[in-house]
Formats: C-alpha cells, sequence, structure tokens
C-alpha cells in the first residue's frame, strides 16, 4: 500500500465510506459522498484507491463492489502514528493529554485509559 499521505481529499472521504460500510458499490459510495461527483468519476477515484492499493474489489454479476484493502486496526495504527508524529512532535504523551484535556472523553473512556495506564506502568512500559 502507498503512503496515505498521497490521496486526495475525495479519495479519503470515499476510503473513509468503504471503512464504514465495510463493501460498497460505486452507487453506494458516491450516495454516501457529501457533493458527490458524477458516477463515474466516482469509479474513477475507486480505480486509483485500487491503483494505489487502498482498495480492492470483488464481481458480483455485473456490479462490483468494493472495500478497504487494508483492515480497519492497521490503518488507525498508521493514521495515529502519523498524527502523532505531525500535530504532537511524535509524543504520544502530548496527544493523549490533548483528548483528556478537550473533555470528550465519558467517564468510561477515562475509566478505561486510567486502567491502560496503570497497567502499562507495572509492566514497565
Amino acid at each position: 500500500m502507498n503512503n496515505s499521505e498521497t490521496l486526495s481529499r475525495r479519495e479519503r472521504e470515499i476510503l473513509d465510506i468503504l471503512y464504514l460500510k465495510g463493501s460498497a458499490t460505486a452507487a453506494e459510495v458516491r450516495e454516501a459522498m457529501a457533493e458527490a461527483p458524477s458516477y463515474s468519476a466516482v469509479r474513477a477515484l475507486l480505480r486509483i484507491l485500487e491503483e494505489k492499493g487502498h482498495a480492492t474489489h470483488q464481481t458480483e454479476g455485473t456490479r462490483y463492489v468494493y472495500g478497504p484493502s487494508v483492515p480497519r486496526e492497521r490503518a488507525r495504527n498508521s493514521a495515529l502514528s502519523r498524527i502523532v508524529k505531525t500535530f504532537f512532535d511524535g509524543s504520544a504523551g502530548q496527544a493523549a493529554a490533548a483528548l483528556v484535556d478537550t473533555g470528550s472523553l465519558s467517564p468510561d473512556e477515562l475509566e478505561r485509559l486510567s486502567a491502560l495506564i496503570d497497567r502499562a506502568r507495572k509492566e514497565g512500559r
């Protein structure tokens, strides 16, 4: 798979849709897009995503059904690494602190995060 930084805004939007839906036809992708381009433009973008290694397709009758080529967790970890490197000078601690400081974490999420930190301390990480 090529580097995600090479994706255009539309390519990222389509890939997000594929991750959310799991799989979709070009028509279904187009329907889910904000200010969708033409059907043929969506097909072209899906083909580009395949060429870049981000998407695959299966043929179901006369339809192509597209899906992401990389498991969501692997893509998520790669994206998170890029965000930490780009916006937090490579500091996972700064990124975690920013999440806590925004107040957007639920009490359950804060408890889970606390438990993960405690476990990491016990394991010497």
